[in-house]
């Protein structure tokens, strides 16, 4: 379906504001995380202190502080190179991200709500890896650039397997790799665009010309 001009335009900034309120949520939930979570241990970037939610015979969901400078699922915390890495990769997908849209790449609701997640995700993590090494204790000491490369990922959901046990956890239950609100939305986009493969309209059939 192809939208003229002034439509394009009102989707666009419907799209945005969403994904403006995405980002506001994400934010909002992982700061109220590091105010309440203030004793951390910063050496390996966990609270010691985990807040149950709720718990039942298949899984349990604390709340916890995590400091992630890594991807999903912890991939490359607490190297070295990471935040070098994974920001220029974060800034490279915003570019690729936008001028996929602004040549009408996202061409259906499905893609274009996945199009909303998944630039809402990269924009939260972002966020934090550009602000939260600043808030480290002893950051008044460092310049800006050393702030700057300390920054991580704020993770906070923790859901553990009760039924399987895990030497490596504080409780001897396995624990899913913590992770926040931008997570998931790019979790679910990954979703989504897989299901948009799956949904695609075949190739019309040429039509004969008539005589």
């Amino acid at each position: 379906m192809r939208y003229n001009g002034r439509v394009k335009q009102r989707t666009t900034i419907f799209l945005i504001l969403c994904i403006a309120a995405l980002v506001g949520l994400d934010q909002a939930s992982k700061w109220a995380i590091v105010l309440s979570f203030p004793d951390v241990v910063w050496e390996y970037g966990q609270s010691f202190r985990h807040v149950p939610v709720w718990g039942g015979p298949i899984c349990h969901l604390d709340l916890a502080r995590v400091h992630n400078t890594g991807v999903a699922f912890g991939t490359g915390n607490g190297t070295v190179w990471a935040p070098f890495l994974f920001l220029g990769v974060q800034v490279v997908a915003l570019i690729a991200l936008t001028r996929l849209y602004l040549k009408n790449f996202f061409s259906t609701r499905l893609l274009r709500a996945a199009w909303v997640l998944i630039m809402a995700g990269v924009l939260g993590n972002m966020a934090d890896r550009l602000t939260q090494g600043f808030f480290i204790p002893g950051a008044e000491k460092l310049t800006f650039l050393e702030n700057l490369l300390r920054g991580y990922v704020v993770d906070f959901l923790d859901f553990s397997l009760p039924w399987v046990s895990s030497a490596m956890s504080y409780d001897g239950c396995y624990h899913w790799p913590s992770f926040n609100v931008a997570d998931s939305c790019v979790c679910t986009a990954a979703a989504l665009f897989l299901l948009s493969g799956f949904l695609a309209p075949k190739n019309p059939t040429p039509h004969k010309e008539t005589k």
